[in-house]
């Protein structure tokens, strides 16, 4: 079968190659085999491979597989697996080894895909919706907590209200269904976005929040201004490095930085953002601790996955699809300026 495998880790355009590797035995107990048609090339794939900053590179043993997300047809399945059968078209997440024609998943990591669901939604199915729940949770538990020492100070904010709350990378797959949410559940939002371009784009997608461009000189008083002057109660970033001194200063007294990304370049210290004169909290949030849940919360999660694609599948916007063997083409399109969606890598059925 081919896969897309890496023995080092480096630079994604230098370190991967496309491989043959052995078809895996047949499933075990409790497992399936998965013929994978498409998976998507997520900021966190590329990445693993490319390693973090401030973490030495490392070499395996064993060439890896990146991706833990895609979609594909049910070829055989292991004793005592019973919801799903051969031919079944399904999700999946988090497997290792998505870059790969076949996958051997646990039984219950495997989702059936709803009736009417393309396989492009499909593939973008799990990841996103749940990383959107995983950010909703964390800005509620972080408004939560203020509202709860604004009441013991006399400080509770008009109302008892939520306060404003400002994400970067807007116009990404999971700050558009972060927009989404905050139209659907009130939520005061604010957009950052890279270019004017980006913002006018994402104003007409959702005229009813404030969309700000990082580009303009003045955009830290525009949202002073969208925020009604007191700052943001919480601030949601994809993109880190050297911008986040700048988001903390956008931040109210008090206020939550909840990271979950590194788009960005550059570094900001800890003793520039002012955290204990102003009473700042950083939280970083991270997908990888969705297997921590139970497994009922892990069965709403994925419900709610499940249903918003296929009730609003316009928000499962694809950029563009590459074969295995195009993988090079892929990564410059997930790196391209003004990409709007998300980037997948396909296969044929047989």
């Amino acid at each position: 079968m081919r896969a897309i495998t890496h023995d080092q880790q480096g630079e994604a355009s230098h370190a991967l190659r496309l491989s043959e590797q052995p078809t895996p035995s047949a499933p075990a107990a409790g497992q399936v085999h998965v013929r994978v048609l498409s998976r998507p090339v997520h900021p966190g794939d590329l990445a693993g491979v490319q390693g973090f900053p401030g973490v030495p590179r490392q070499r395996f043993a064993t060439p890896r597989i990146p991706g833990l997300e895609g979609m594909g047809v049910v070829e055989s399945v292991g004793e005592g697996v019973r919801e799903l059968y051969a031919g079944q078209r399904v999700a999946f997440f988090p497997v290792p080894g998505a870059w790969s024609e076949l996958v051997t998943a646990p039984a219950d990591l495997v989702v059936p895909v709803p009736e009417g669901v393309s396989d492009e939604t499909a593939a973008l199915m799990l990841v996103n919706p749940i990383t959107l729940l995983i950010l909703l949770r964390a800005v509620e538990d972080a408004q939560h907590g203020r509202r709860g020492e604004h009441s013991e100070h006399g400080r509770r904010g008009q109302h008892g209200q939520a306060g404003p709350v400002v994400q970067t990378a807007a116009g990404s797959s999971v700050g558009k269904l972060v927009s989404a949410a905050a139209l659907k559940h009130d939520i005061p939002l604010v957009n950052l976005v890279r270019s004017a371009a980006g913002a006018e784009t994402l104003r007409q997608r959702f005229p009813g929040l404030p969309t700000i461009s990082t580009a303009d000189a003045d955009w830290r008083a525009q949202v002073r201004d969208a925020t009604g002057g007191r700052g943001a109660e919480v601030v949601l970033d994809a993109v880190g490095g050297s911008l986040t001194g700048e988001l903390a200063g956008l931040l109210d007294d008090g206020g939550t930085l909840i990271t979950y990304g590194q788009l960005g370049s550059g570094s900001t210290s800890l003793e520039s953002v002012a955290l204990i004169p102003r009473g700042l909290t950083v939280r970083g949030v991270s997908i990888g601790r969705w297997m921590t849940r139970t497994p009922d919360e892990r069965a709403e999660d994925v419900a709610f996955a499940a249903g918003l694609a296929a009730t609003a599948p316009e928000l499962f916007e694809v950029a563009a699809s590459y074969d295995l063997a195009d993988f090079a083409q892929a990564v410059d399109h997930v790196r391209r300026p003004g990409k709007s969606g998300t980037v997948l890598l396909t296969s044929p059925a047989s």
